[in-house]
């Protein structure tokens, strides 16, 4: 997901849009950077960007992502792609961007994309045992190196990126049906006041580079193991950003799988348990910015086709009730490790 300020990284040149992208663009490019393709060509699932597997004469096919236009700089692509690179160097299980002629980026027809080898999987099983155990050992590594540099092109997960701009640009935009404007509007003011007292009680916690979408979509299962896609959203965060996302359940379940977690976490990283007073702060801002980043697409056919049910009264109803749940929950205390 993006967050509304990003709408300003724009390139110098008015960008394409991906009604443009077509397959033949897609081919041409990767052509151009010495490939042989052999026509074959497969849309993956992604809604923010656009990936395609590419057939390559004689070797295996290729991913090839093409950005989405005036979303990141170019300088805040390449510091995702330095990122990962380092965690290859660390021997830690992510895919990581192609080099080629010294180069992670490429540009065609006023398009950035970048290529990777395909790497197969399935998404793990955290109801055998050890499974999030070893997940909570490779995010750890992964932390352990994110903490080592910060982030000067990408954002940092806060309350003013993720939870005013969001709800602002909301209301600014009119995606608010109007005899819920109200209700939006105090919901909403409770619920970004609640997250600050999650975070004054949090205190002062550390700041890293993280993966930043770490849920289970974004892990692949082999025999090895896990490793770990998609660092499109990674940005500067607390810890427990790429830890919440892995539990569900009852109380009494997430408490056991974060403790699952952290047993291997801490191998490598250690946790400030701190961090827990903002798990339902980061739900919560979580909520508000993935309306946000479904209104900024809107005008996307992809987006009208794979999310009908945005935008409707009855979507807006439910979200503020969602949204008032939230709130009840920061005021709970905090699962206990």
């Amino acid at each position: 997901m993006t967050e509304p300020t990003e709408l300003n990284e724009l390139n110098e040149l008015t960008p394409p849009n991906f009604q443009q992208l077509t397959p033949e663009c897609v081919l041409d490019a990767v052509d151009q950077l010495g490939f042989l393709t052999n026509g074959r060509l497969l849309a993956l699932n992604s809604y923010e960007n656009r990936v395609y597997q590419v057939g390559i004469e004689d070797e295996a096919p290729l991913i090839v992502k093409f950005y989405r236009p005036a979303r990141w700089s170019d300088a805040g692509i390449l510091e995702e792609h330095r990122f990962v690179h380092e965690l290859v160097e660390q021997e830690i299980p992510v895919v990581a961007a192609l080099e080629l002629n010294g180069r992670s980026l490429h540009h065609f027809q006023g398009f950035r994309f970048a290529l990777f080898r395909r790497h197969a999987g399935r998404a793990p099983e955290l109801d055998h045992p050890g499974i999030l155990e070893w997940l909570g050992r490779f995010i750890g590594r992964i932390h352990a190196v994110g903490a080592l540099d910060s982030y000067q092109e990408r954002p940092t997960i806060n309350i003013q990126n993720f939870g005013f701009a969001a709800r602002d640009f909301l209301i600014s935009q009119q995606f608010i049906p109007a005899d819920l404007l109200a209700s939006y509007r105090s919901t909403t003011n409770l619920l970004l006041d609640g997250v600050q007292r999650c975070f004054e009680r949090a205190g002062d916690v550390a700041q890293l580079r993280l993966h930043g979408d770490c849920h289970l979509s974004n892990v692949l299962w082999t025999e090895a193991g896990p490793h770990f896609v998609d660092f499109d959203d990674s940005r500067m965060g607390p810890a427990i950003q790429d830890l919440w996302m892995l539990l569900s359940g009852s109380r009494a379940e997430m408490t056991r799988q974060f403790c699952d977690i952290l047993a291997g976490y801490e191998d490598f990283k250690e946790f400030n348990p701190r961090e827990l007073h903002l798990m339902e702060a980061l739900r919560s801002l979580r909520l508000l910015h993935y309306s946000a980043w479904l209104a900024q697409r809107w005008e996307d056919p992809a987006f009208k086709v794979a999310f009908p049910w945005f935008n409707t009264q009855h979507y807006w109803q439910n979200r503020i009730l969602e949204l008032r749940e939230q709130c009840a929950l920061m005021d709970e205390e905090p699962l206990r490790i």
